[in-house]
């Protein structure tokens, strides 16, 4: 019998075996099916090919289920020879598995490693019925031909379970280091409509008398199209690729204003052509230590964690300053490495190195030498209705540009002869708390502080910002959202720069005095977001701004919006 298949006429005699086969549990199915495909031959599974029939798989690949009548195997009848001991198996004892099309396939041949697996397999049956006090169901004579069996196939049985072991043990490295290939694809579609008043504003020069006319208050259509491929490298990593095209601005209201746009929309990212918006690769090193590094992508608002839950241009806020603070957009940053741990419970920190230009490299636009950001923010939730989170931005302007696209972000001016601004190495700090006051409601508030100075020379600017807000979630409607945002966008309160630099002065006289703004701009934002599927939302809203450009004597400027939004 040794080493070979069981003929046609051994089965009469091993009947039982073959019985008992069909109870092998799926483990051991999955593991043999495995080891044979993987050594491409029974041999190595002690079986002699010469009595190997070609049609006869060594373990069916259709996974078994569990019967509880013999009537359910399609393929018994009452007069089969082997009908009573099949029917004793099923009801006595539950240790028979049929296919998953009814059927039993009482002619197929075995091995003795399936046979080994069966009896196995009845045995646990056995040991549970017992356990579970129905041992009335085991007769002694049962049980004898049961140990027989199982000291005759012990060797069997004792090398089948090393490989099982083996196998799983294999399986589990593979699942763990292998490379996969999927990549899933997803994106959205913002397309806005939006409009502001007339007004007139105070700028030319800005001396308390309204002589300009804002000339971009034409209803205009702004869209931003996002295709986003998340490529799964391990389990603990993957690729995150971005596409994304942009048209349409609502423009700066003149074009000689000090502020880069005093009306910027969270979706305003005019493009010429389709650009690589995001490419970086995500590795969760420790269950508690994330990385993130790549050449685009790698910034402040894509590392950090937002405390505002609700944070988002295509469903959140509508402008992009109400996203966060601004202090958060500092650098713009596209290449670099980041960082998240989450060092305990309720407090994580996370931290970031980031440049403008790391594709270009040269004097100024480098990985190190142009535009570079390096953040930290600490993250904690005290209880679960409670987030704050306070941070700290070292940045090097090659411009003197921030590139906060919001309020005073251009700190020193244009030099008339060099047609260039004065370099800006700036320290900011700033903190948000948000608090869920009842499911339906939500409070939060944000502050912010910079303090730039010119490399090598005297003076400094300072700017604050600040933001207070209400946000009303399944209001009306669950998913839908209602938000109320007050704040001040970032104003210069002092420069003392050296002469030609101080821009509030440049704007008022170009004397070279010191002083910041003469008038603090406030924004009030309000929306509601109609949720009308899970991929579809419509948001109509208003922004009122009053004294524009931190200019006293300006008009107040009324923007409204109607924002639509399809997400895959």
């Amino acid at each position: 019998m040794k080493g070979i298949l069981i003929s046609r006429s051994y089965r009469k005699t091993w009947m039982l075996a073959w019985l008992l086969i069909a109870g092998v549990n799926g483990v051991a199915q999955k593991a043999l099916a495995q080891e044979y495909i993987n050594t491409g031959t029974t041999q190595e599974l002690g079986v002699n090919n010469d009595n190997i029939i070609p049609s006869s798989p060594l373990l069916p690949e259709e996974p078994m289920a569990q019967v509880t009548s013999v009537s359910q195997l399609k393929d018994v009848q009452p007069n089969d020879w082997a009908f009573q001991a099949l029917q004793s198996l099923v009801e006595r004892y539950g240790c028979i598995a049929g296919y998953p099309d009814s059927s039993y396939r009482g002619n197929r041949a075995l091995t003795r490693y399936e046979f080994a697996a069966g009896v196995n397999a009845c045995l646990d049956r056995i040991n549970e019925l017992i356990t579970t006090a129905t041992s009335d169901l085991v007769t002694r004579d049962d049980l004898a031909k049961l140990q027989k069996l199982q000291s005759e196939f012990a060797a069997e049985l004792a090398t089948l379970r090393g490989r099982v072991d083996s196998l799983e043990a294999r399986t589990a490295e593979i699942e763990a280091y292998q490379f996969s290939t999927t990549t899933k694809l997803s994106g959205l579609l913002i397309v806005g409509i939006q409009g502001r008043t007339n007004n007139r504003g105070d700028v030319n020069p800005r001396d308390g008398q309204k002589d300009t006319d804002d000339a971009g208050t034409n209803i205009d259509v702004i869209s931003l199209a996002q295709l986003y491929l998340t490529s799964q490298i391990t389990p603990r990593s993957y690729l995150f690729t971005g596409l994304l095209a942009g048209r349409g601005t609502s423009g700066p209201r003149f074009t000689n204003s000090v502020s880069r746009n005093d009306v910027l929309l969270g979706y305003e990212f005019p493009t010429d052509n389709l650009i690589v918006s995001d490419l970086n690769f995500h590795w969760l090193v420790t269950d508690k230590l994330a990385v993130m590094v790549g050449t685009e992508g790698v910034s402040m608002p894509a590392a950090f964690r937002g405390p505002n839950r609700v944070e988002s241009a295509a469903t959140g806020p509508l402008s992009y300053f109400a996203q966060r603070n601004p202090i958060l957009n500092m650098g713009y940053g596209h290449g670099g490495i980041a960082i998240d741990w989450q060092f305990a419970k309720r407090a994580s920190l996370q931290a970031i190195y980031t440049s403008y230009q790391p594709g270009n490299p040269g004097k100024g636009s480098g990985l190190f030498d142009g535009t570079t950001t390096t953040g930290v923010q600490l993250l904690l939730t005290p209880t679960d209705t409670l987030d704050f989170s306070l941070y700290y931005v070292n940045n090097y302007s090659s411009d003197g540009c921030l590139l906060t696209f919001v309020g005073d972000e251009c700190l020193t001016t244009v030099n008339t002869s060099t047609g260039k601004s004065a370099p800006l190495q700036t320290n900011a700090v700033g903190a948000t708390v948000t608090w869920q006051i009842s499911p339906s409601i939500s409070a939060g508030a944000w502050g912010g502080y910079t303090k730039s100075y010119i490399p090598g020379r005297s003076g400094n600017v300072e700017t604050t910002n600040y933001m207070v807000f209400l946000n009303f979630p399944d209001l009306f409607a669950k998913g839908n959202l209602a938000g109320i945002y007050v704040g001040q966008p970032p104003k210069i309160t002092s420069s003392n720069l050296p002469i030609g630099n101080n821009v509030p002065d440049f704007v008022n006289t170009g004397l070279g005095r010191a002083g910041g703004q003469p008038g603090t701009t406030t924004q009030i934002e309000a929306f509601y977001r109609f949720q009308l599927t899970n991929n579809i939302s419509i948001t109509p809203g208003i922004i009122h701004i009053l004294e524009p450009g931190h200019t006293p004597d300006s008009d107040s400027v009324t923007i409204g919006i109607v924002r639509s939004t399809f997400s895959f």
